[in-house]
């Protein structure tokens, strides 16, 4: 009897995306094979999918050996040992599609975020009252900062180079501010200008799914290599990314109309063998590559401004979604915007 497969799937939630078409791909071409995917990074963008939502299992879950691993073939795809991804072949989507479905690479449908109605609400109750506070109508949501970075007294270093330095990060948002509406996706405390006129939005939302509705709402997103660009991608979003030490063929969208991808490590970059080994020549090579001169940082202010269009006054309103549909007070949410 042939047995079902168990995929275990880990790491941070720009992975769990990017794995998403490969699944799709897999539930399409082999019906008799009633799979699961166990999530040890967490579940939350396989939720509402309508194919994957119910096959997917956090590793906590009740009776999960029992009742749905005994029987079953366990996989650990692991697309970072993939040939054709270490070699600049493909994407990280495609690494995972030839893990998990063994046909080399190919084109792959995009993978796809279903929010539902209190996601929504809850994402357009916190835009609307920044919105309200800022003054402006358009909205850039920035995630400067990967997961591999730590935060120091005055400083956010991130080892690997795949984030905005504090400084390049500090320069772009006070240039943006004055024009539109910025969320920062970040849990470190930053410091901005500090004008009365012109402010910066620093939420604290635990919540990743809030933040991709916010990334829906918004206008424009500008990142680094984190899950932000991978959440514009699933969501159909205009995006501006800016990488350095990671190859835009592994892990963004060089071929999409909808991203402006600024490639500061072009250069001089050199491969850094994530998951393969635990050398860290490479990283120390790449040390400085995401420090962007004057041009670069100007470069990227026109491409977020040419995506969003002229600055728009905002005229305040106190309309809010009904708050039944959300599970606090919409008066709660300025306290929790760090506007």
């Amino acid at each position: 009897m042939l047995r079902s497969t168990a995929f275990f799937i880990n790491g941070g939630a720009g992975r769990v995306i990017c794995s998403i078409p490969a699944f799709v791909k897999f539930a399409e071409e082999n019906p008799e094979n009633d799979f699961i995917i166990v999530c040890e990074g967490g579940m939350d963008f396989y939720k509402g999918h309508p194919i994957l939502h119910k096959r997917a299992y956090d590793v906590w879950h009740k009776g999960l050996f029992e009742n749905y691993l005994k029987n079953r073939n366990c996989i650990s795809p692991e697309p970072y040992r993939v040939w054709e991804y270490y070699n600049q072949k493909c994407s990280l989507a495609q690494a995972f599609d030839i893990e998990i479905n063994n046909k080399g690479i190919r084109d792959l449908p995009d993978p796809k975020i279903y929010h539902n109605k209190h996601e929504i609400v809850e994402a357009h109750n916190i835009v609307e009252e920044i919105k309200n506070t800022t003054g402006l109508e358009k909205v850039l949501v920035v995630q400067p900062f990967g997961r591999t970075s730590m935060n120091h007294p005055e400083f956010v270093i991130d080892g690997t180079s795949r984030s905005f330095t504090l400084n390049d990060t500090i320069q772009m948002v006070n240039k943006l501010k004055k024009e539109y509406s910025v969320i920062v996706m970040t849990e470190f405390p930053l410091t901005f200008d500090k004008d009365s006129e012109h402010k910066v939005a620093i939420p604290q939302i635990p919540n990743l799914r809030i933040w991709s509705a916010i990334i829906e709402i918004a206008d424009h997103f500008l990142g680094c290599d984190s899950m932000g660009q991978h959440i514009a991608k699933a969501l159909n979003k205009t995006a501006t990314v800016i990488l350095g030490s990671t190859y835009p063929i592994n892990i963004s969208y060089p071929t999409d109309q909808n991203f402006n991808i600024i490639d500061v490590g072009e250069e001089s970059r050199v491969y850094s063998p994530i998951r393969l080994t635990s050398e860290e020549e490479q990283d120390r090579l790449n040390d400085e590559i995401m420090e962007m001169t004057d041009k670069q940082l100007n470069e990227v202010i026109d491409i977020v401004k040419k995506r969003l269009g002229p600055k728009v006054e905002r005229k305040k309103t106190t309309q809010k979604v009904d708050s039944n549909q959300v599970d606090c007070h919409p008066t709660t949410i300025l306290n929790r915007s760090g506007v």
